[in-house]
């Protein structure tokens, strides 16, 4: 078995059709047939049931899928880790990030591990929740960034920092009346959320806020990017419920930022990780990001970033 037999499976079994599939891996579609025909003789199995209408993966090649990808996820890990060795690089981290964590959170972590453990190289991917516990489970990544704590048996979930939960307002919107929102007003105007998707942890920190307080809130979208959901607010769409650091980094105008009235809810950020003991590089990543939280990097020193934001509405 080479890897253009899993180049051509997977092209196929992504596109579900010999002739794209084939357009695609820009070559002809009689080689593409031969090549899936010549894995399926090795594997034992049909992989695909093809009619004259249709082509469909076999219960074989549904199996056979869910393995391919960590392939080809190994090979590139592999390759990244011989270009930092070339780089000077002595070791890296690979990190998971999910529910669209915020950059500006990242960014004074990343400055310390670059100060501190300068021969660690740090690569990141954005990925699901269910494909970071997924990864993790299967040594594809060292550590993850989600807005969730129900990761399974076998994973960690440690509380990370805690972002103040603020409202993003249209400008000249009646809300705008608050200087601190209650949370029943939600159920009067469109609310933009996360693609259920891609920011599991985070609608589900949302909904069992709104829960608790009896709100059913009208949810007019929801979006795969916070860059989207800005857009949204901005444009008068919709309101949304962000932490205070998100929203202090929005370049969208016309927005401005509310504290919600009653208890001061919070958006938790979990750092996710493998039960098994954590290497020596990743146990100082780890110290790192609690030392942050503890010394409060974030929260407190975010509000004043939303206010001079609103003051500028």
């Amino acid at each position: 078995m080479e890897l253009r037999h899993l180049r051509c499976f997977l092209a196929v079994a992504e596109e579900l059709h010999f002739a794209r599939a084939a357009e695609r891996l820009h070559i002809d579609q009689s080689p593409l047939s031969r090549t899936i025909k010549e894995l399926e003789e090795e594997l034992g199995a049909p992989l695909f049931a093809r009619t004259t209408r249709s082509t469909r993966l076999t219960r074989a090649g549904k199996l056979f899928l869910e393995h391919v990808p960590r392939v080809f996820a190994a090979l590139e890990q592999a390759r990244a880790s011989v270009r930092a060795a070339a780089s000077g690089y002595q070791g890296q981290l690979r990190v998971a990030l999910s529910d669209g964590i915020t950059p500006a959170r990242l960014s004074a972590l990343m400055a310390l591990c670059r100060q501190e453990d300068p021969e660690v190289a740090i690569r990141f991917e954005e990925v699901p929740l269910a494909q970071q516990i997924k990864g993790l489970h299967e040594d594809l990544y060292d550590v993850g960034f989600a807005q969730s704590a129900e990761v399974g048996d076998g994973i960690l979930a440690e509380p990370a920092w805690h972002d103040p939960l603020w409202l993003a307002i249209p400008a000249r919107h009646p809300l705008l009346a608050h200087a601190r929102v209650p949370l029943e007003e939600l159920r009067h105007y469109p609310l933009v959320m996360g693609d259920a998707s891609l920011y599991e942890g985070y609608n589900s920190q949302i909904e069992r806020l709104l829960r608790a307080e009896d709100v059913e809130p009208l949810v007019s979208d929801r979006v795969l990017s916070f860059n989207l959901m800005m857009a949204l607010v901005s444009a008068g769409f919709a309101l949304a419920l962000v932490g205070a650091s998100q929203l202090a980094a929005t370049r969208e105008p016309g927005i401005v930022g509310r504290p919600l009235a009653g208890r001061a809810p919070t958006l938790t950020t979990y750092l996710l990780r493998r039960e098994a003991d954590a290497s020596e590089a990743l146990t100082r990543f780890i110290d790192r990001v609690t030392s942050l939280a503890l010394e409060g990097e974030y929260g407190a020193a975010d509000e004043p970033l939303v206010l001079e934001m609103e003051h500028e509405s």
